[in-house]
């Protein structure tokens, strides 16, 4: 796999895409996954406005140090918003608390308010620092990092072989479509459609099925046990544990707002 794979989130196809490094390209990637779950759990579990307010200015900092393209990350910022929107607007509507207006004879409470707020920013602040600090890194890269911070193993295979083999399920669709198409099959809303669709969906599980039993025999004859080996050696240098103590520090002032 190329080195910089498409932020994750976008495309597991593992295209080329254009990507500036940056300096947190040098760090750790054990170190880079470990400092996201960390600020992700602080922010998650806080409903200081401080703390989510300073966590979404970090994100930011991060985003802009990270060298993301403004006009996709913009795009995938906007798409989960979206996602949520019907959440955020129904909540003050539906939490019990003082009411601040009405709409059409519903009031809306202030906590309800209040509470979407905090979604909103704790959502945007997580997306923002993992598009900043995981969303940089190749797939194989953070299997590998998961590896050696003692995930379970069953879901270090399973994010490796769903993006290896993504792209060849989708290149087994897009064959299967080309020759519906060869033989004048136009989609249409009627039955003829919805059941030639069906007959493609299940066409695809099927061969998918075959093709997953044919890589597990080609891997048990090379000697696979249901165990990744890890050729990799990471050794943490001295901007790794710059960065740590950065962290820390910062990670202290964000529990340290939780109680002012």
């Amino acid at each position: 796999m190329p080195q910089f794979l498409e932020h994750s989130g976008s495309s597991w196809k593992g295209q080329r895409l254009k990507h500036e490094p940056s300096w947190i390209d040098t760090l750790d990637p054990r170190i880079r996954v470990a400092s996201a779950f960390v600020f992700a759990l602080i922010v998650v579990l806080s409903n200081d406005f401080g703390v989510l307010i300073t966590g979404l200015f970090a994100s930011l900092l991060l985003a802009k140090l990270a060298r993301l393209n403004v006009k996709r990350t913009l795009r995938r910022v906007i798409a989960m918003d979206m996602f949520m929107i019907f959440l955020i607007v129904m909540l003050p509507f539906t939490t019990p608390g003082e009411a601040l207006f009405s709409v059409a004879g519903y009031p809306a409470s202030l906590e309800g308010l209040l509470h979407a707020l905090r979604i909103t920013l704790k959502a945007n602040a997580v997306v923002l620092m993992l598009l900043s600090i995981v969303g940089t890194m190749s797939a194989t890269t953070l299997g590998h990092a998961m590896a050696r911070l003692k995930v379970p193993d069953k879901l270090v295979h399973l994010l490796l072989f769903t993006v290896r083999y993504l792209d060849v399920i989708g290149q087994e669709y897009k064959r299967m479509r080309r020759a519906m198409q060869a033989r004048a099959f136009v989609l249409r809303s009627n039955s003829h459609t919805w059941r030639s669709m069906g007959y493609l969906i299940g066409m695809l599980l099927i061969r998918s099925l075959e093709r997953s039993e044919r890589i597990v025999d080609a891997m048990k004859c090379r000697g696979y046990k249901g165990q990744f080996y890890l050729m990799d050696n990471t050794v943490l240098a001295r901007q790794d544990y710059s960065y740590m103590v950065i962290c820390a520090l910062f990670f202290s002032v964000l529990l340290a707002l939780n109680f002012v």
